[in-house]
């Protein structure tokens, strides 16, 4: 099947970058420029970013266990921020969780204040699908 180790490693990446791990998953673009078509790097790139923050929702779910740990992947005062935010806006901060800064830090409050599943998992997918709908619609008007 052509293609399946770019999709492959582009799913690994979008992955990563909503984990613990430092990653950007813009690699969507490059692979858009070489070529592929957009739908399924759309695709990958969205159900493998929105199940990274997946992770977050569970880290957060069981934050008390892991929030001194070195590797936790939001410091104290983000989640507190997020918190925050999370307390005044509620679940439509969500919509938000696509940023580079401050959206991972929103998956895991979500986790810490018991969003439940379904409407994390609903509101995440709209916030990572448009995100990268929005970034290959303007790679693709750029490469015109």
């Amino acid at each position: 099947m052509e293609g399946l180790l770019e999709l492959s490693g582009l799913f690994a990446v979008a992955f990563l970058a909503a984990t613990i791990l430092p990653a950007q998953s813009e690699a969507v673009v490059g692979l858009q420029l070489a070529g592929y078509p957009i739908v399924p790097l759309v695709a990958v790139a969205s159900v493998s970013n929105t199940l990274g923050a997946v992770v977050n929702w569970g880290l957060g779910r069981g934050v008390e266990r892991f929030q001194e740990h070195r590797w936790f992947p939001v410091s104290a005062s983000a989640l507190d921020r997020a918190s925050a935010w999370y307390d005044k806006w509620g679940r439509w901060t969500l919509l938000l969780s696509w940023l580079p800064v401050g959206g991972d830090a929103l998956t895991v409050a979500a986790g810490v204040l018991r969003e439940p599943f379904w409407s994390f998992l609903l509101l995440v997918a709209i916030a990572k699908t448009a995100r990268y709908m929005v970034l290959a619609t303007a790679t693709a008007e750029l490469a015109a």
